[in-house]
């Protein structure tokens, strides 16, 4: 009876344990079904192996604490017509593999450090790259930018990516025209196997001292492989005045007040005008080989002595040998004349379209043509006249007693306004205005593709 007892409690347990299991073992199922998701790279939670949520282990996503941060290497914003702008960035990213599909970036301009407008976007990043923004017909209602700053977001995706831009090569660089419309040359090379579309090209042309001066933009929009495309950048105003290389050459027009007060402005004791005609031709004589120079001469009235031309020793023989009228020792000047004949000649076809302009003007007092002060407001209005066009104006005002006010009032920059007491310092003046006139290291071009990205998939 006991025995009997026994075994059927003990088959009561193992009926009891065997359904138990069999409802749990369902109910794991109906979970498992229903609701269990296995560790993945979107779930939100730290788990298998990642490195930090959703990113490394066996995730396609790289996580953020082995990313370098991009930076802005620099950002300048460059004037194509008054109140409009090109804004252009270049940004590094220095990881050699990986790239983000999702950069978010402001640029702020900047008008004597007042915010005067701001331009934001998103763009892909490549690996191991130095990658250019561009952001054309930037608008300030007049206003001048006078400094662009960009900001870049931190990117939370990373991910493996690739591209071609090593691949694309550029050659053949020929900068035209910088005086008229200028235009950049160029052959750029897909050397890859690869055909790609809607490919952005930047071109930005850099100063001596590495600052980007001028930037232009185009498209390929197909690019095949193992294939050439001819590209040409444009501007729509001259950029003889902000790209200053030597290669580049420069008309210049000479201005020498020969009026009779040229011949006594050193106080004890007077000197005459041979000491300001030796050192006018000195500055001659170590003009650049390609450059061209005339004279102009004025007093009463002004006078082309000679046209612009490549002789640089004939016009410095010829400088020297000038003389002044006597009959203008007591006659008047008339620098608004001056102004106007060299203007004329500077946009004559003696004046090369590749070449920059520039008036080096030397004179020892106002204007007294037609009255003192119509001459002043016409010299004004024909220096500003010259400003405008495009050309260099650089003023000596030579003497103890000149006015500085006009003379800082008809150079084209205060920069380009020079007070010299006495002529011996007159050569030093003269080749600060050389060295001015082009920069002594190498400009360079730089033309960056900005082909498509290819992303690796998440997973």
């Amino acid at each position: 009876m006991d025995n009997n007892r026994t075994w059927a409690l003990w088959r009561r347990i193992w009926y009891g344990t065997g359904f138990g299991t069999f409802w749990v073992l369902v109910g794991v199922l109906v979970f498992y079904i229903g609701f269990y998701q296995a560790p993945n790279c979107f779930d939100g939670i730290l788990n298998a192996q990642e490195v930090e949520v959703d990113a490394g282990g066996g995730c396609v996503r790289v996580p953020l604490s082995l990313v370098t941060p991009p930076i802005v290497a620099w950002a300048e914003s460059f004037e194509v017509t008054p109140g409009q702008y090109n804004a252009v960035a270049y940004i590094e990213n220095r990881n050699q593999t990986i790239g983000t599909p999702e950069l978010s970036y402001t640029f702020s301009f900047l008008s004597d450090g007042v915010e005067i407008g701001r331009r934001s976007g998103v763009t892909d990043l490549p690996p191991n790259s130095t990658f250019p923004l561009f952001e054309g017909r930037v608008f300030t209602a007049g206003q001048v930018i006078t400094d662009t700053v960009l900001t870049i977001d931190s990117a939370e995706l990373w991910v493996p990516a690739s591209s071609i831009v090593e691949q694309l090569r550029t050659s053949d660089l020929n900068l035209l025209s910088i005086d008229t419309r200028p235009r950049l040359e160029a052959k750029l090379e897909n050397t890859s196997l690869d055909t790609v579309e809607d490919v952005e090209v930047v071109a930005t042309i850099f100063n001596d001292v590495g600052r980007p001066v001028a930037a232009s933009q185009t498209f390929v929009e197909t690019f095949t492989a193992r294939n050439a495309s001819n590209l040409v950048f444009t501007w729509p105003n001259s950029i003889a005045k902000t790209v200053r290389s030597c290669s580049i050459p420069t008309s210049v027009v000479m201005g020498i007040d020969l009026s009779g007060s040229m011949n006594n402005d050193q106080a004890a004791p007077p000197q005459p005008v041979t000491d300001a005609l030796a050192a006018a031709s000195v500055f001659v004589g170590g003009l650049q080989e390609a450059d061209r120079v005339g004279v102009v001469t004025f007093a009463s009235d002004a006078v082309l002595v000679q046209p612009l031309t490549e002789q640089h020793v004939d016009v410095a023989d010829l400088i020297v040998a000038l003389t002044i009228n006597p009959s203008e020792e007591t006659g008047q000047t008339n620098t608004a004349a001056a102004f106007t004949l060299a203007a004329a000649e500077l946009v004559s076809p003696r004046h090369s379209e590749n070449a920059r302009r520039a008036f080096v003007l030397l004179t020892d007092g106002l204007p007294t043509a037609g009255g003192t002060v119509v001459a002043i407001e016409a010299a004004l209005a024909a220096a500003e006249s010259m400003r405008l066009s495009g050309a260099d104006v650089y003023v000596i005002g030579l003497g103890q007693n000149v006015d500085a006010e006009f003379i800082r009032s008809i150079a084209s920059t205060p920069d380009n306004a020079y007070l010299v007491p006495s002529r011996a310092d007159l050569a030093t003046i003269y080749a600060a205005i050389t060295a001015s006139l082009c920069e002594v290291g190498p400009t360079k071009i730089e033309v960056l593709a900005k082909p498509p990205v290819t992303f690796a998939p998440l997973r």
